[in-house]
């Protein structure tokens, strides 16, 4: 029997649309993810925060909103939002790619987490402009990837999902570029079930 083809970048969004109940009964709460939170809430110069990508909202925009943040959720999977607004009370959701936000505004703190990578490279390049005109001078931006170059497949709720990653150094680069500086750079993070994570500040406009 012939194996099915690779999931591919394109076919993120619909799987999360599909998988999105499951997804959110499956979803990990166990706050594993308390030290980059809390690196958020130490970091960031005020408390409006976009969460990129915020799936169910639990359990990273719950905390986040029950510690003072005003979370704005975007998803561009639909079945997501619900459970997004049921365990984040008082956040604004709004279904959106995140490859074409254009908001209009700027904030605090922005999140990408366990979303950013799902894209592919060519598009994870054109975000760092999009980080930018969202972001306050001063503002924290926090994002996952892998601990080096290369595409990867994984599972969402038993669905196959796609995920890439740059190389560190090209996105300390594109970080450059786009007016941000690295504050940390964790690789494989045992602290964090292995999750490779930036911390990083909006200092200045692009160059």
């Amino acid at each position: 029997m012939t194996p099915p083809p690779p999931p591919t970048p394109e076919q993120v969004l619909s799987t999360y649309g599909r998988v999105a109940d499951d997804f959110a009964r499956m979803r990990n709460t166990s706050l594993f993810e308390l030290p980059m939170l809390q690196a958020v809430q130490a970091h960031a110069p005020g408390r409006d925060l976009l969460d990129l990508g915020c799936g169910p909202g639990a359990p990273l925009a719950r905390w986040l909103s029950w510690r003072g943040f005003r979370v704005t959720g975007v998803d561009g999977a639909a079945g997501m939002l619900p459970h997004f607004r049921r365990s984040t009370r008082g956040a604004r959701t709004l279904r959106a790619d995140m490859r074409h936000l254009a908001l209009g505004r700027r904030f605090d703190a922005l999140l990408a987490w366990d979303s950013f990578f799902h894209l592919s490279l060519r598009d994870q390049a054109r975000m760092f402009p999009v980080f930018a005109r969202h972001a306050r001078r001063g503002a924290v931006l926090v994002f996952s990837s892998g601990p080096a170059r290369g595409v990867a497949f994984g599972r969402a709720a038993g669905a196959p999902i796609f995920h890439a990653s740059h190389a560190p150094l090209a996105y300390r680069r594109m970080l450059r570029q786009a007016g941000f500086t690295v504050l940390r750079f964790s690789p494989e993070d045992p602290a964090l079930d292995r999750h490779s994570w930036w911390l990083c500040r909006r200092l200045s406009r692009a160059h």
